[in-house]
């Protein structure tokens, strides 16, 4: 089954060849492996381009502030179950993704906790709408692109602010395009491209709502910009902590309070 949606196979190969290189020439940062508490960060953050990161994360805004967020907060007053059952359809639509990195990350535990929540939530579970996995005490995880990088051992580098998909550090952004690009159920009929854009829209607006307290939190900072960065850079290293310790299941995120002294 094919990974990669239309394109030739030349370029996907060297564009991927190529974001591995770049990643393995990236600077990093230190950081503390402690299990129990959020990843350390040091401060201040690699951001040589933070005039540039800046110009882009003002678009990103005024995409967020009249189009992105106000839909999430609509989508705060649909029903519960609608919400509930919206996050765990895209939740389940994503598990592909995150067997394929358990894979790469060489966690075989994780890739069979994994496959056996897709298989049941997407059978009995009505394409992942019922959770049932959940009731089975199946427990579920997330895994991404970055966070394989991570593993892998390849450095953060320097922050990025992509356009639409906000910031990140060099490693996590080649992640995200990756995500884009990568598409684990193939081109294989209309009924599976049309999921993949309904798991694609709801899955935005439930994480932006899900997002919604700790960014208004944020903006509520003199300088939301570094805020954000900040917290973004603490959330991410611990993700990548959570990969190096493979176990299944959500752990607590010890990285959701806002700054206090952000510059």
């Amino acid at each position: 089954m094919p990974l990669f949606k239309r394109s030739p196979a030349l370029f996907r190969n060297a564009a991927l060849l190529l974001s591995l290189t770049y990643l393995y020439g990236c600077s990093s940062r230190t950081s503390t492996d402690n299990p129990m508490t959020c990843a350390q960060v040091s401060y201040p953050l690699y951001d040589p381009a933070e005039p540039v990161n800046r110009g882009i994360f003002a678009f990103n805004q005024v995409i967020d502030e009249y189009a992105v967020a106000p839909v999430a907060r609509g989508y705060g007053y649909t029903p519960e179950f609608f919400q509930l059952g919206l996050h765990n359809f895209t939740t389940n639509f994503n598990e592909p993704t995150v067997f394929l990195n358990d894979l790469l990350q060489g966690n075989g535990k994780r890739s069979l906790n994994t496959l056996g929540r897709f298989t049941l939530n997407s059978t009995a579970g009505l394409l992942g709408v019922i959770d049932v996995s959940d009731s089975l005490e199946i427990p579920r995880h997330r895994s991404d692109f970055g966070q394989t990088f991570g593993v892998w051992g390849i450095p953060d580098g320097p922050i990025v602010e992509i356009p639409v998909l906000g910031t990140a550090n060099s490693r996590d952004a080649v992640g995200k395009v990756l995500a884009v690009a990568v598409n684990p159920f193939g081109d294989s009929s209309d009924t599976v491209e049309t999921l993949t854009t309904v798991a694609s829209v709801g899955g935005t607006i439930d994480k932006r709502a899900e997002a919604l307290p700790l960014t208004d939190a944020l903006q509520a900072l003199p300088d939301y910009y570094s805020a954000l960065r900040d917290v973004s850079a603490e959330k991410r290293a611990d993700f990548v902590l959570e990969g190096k310790r493979g176990a299944s299941g959500l752990h607590d995120d010890l990285c959701t309070e806002a700054p206090t002294d952000a510059t």
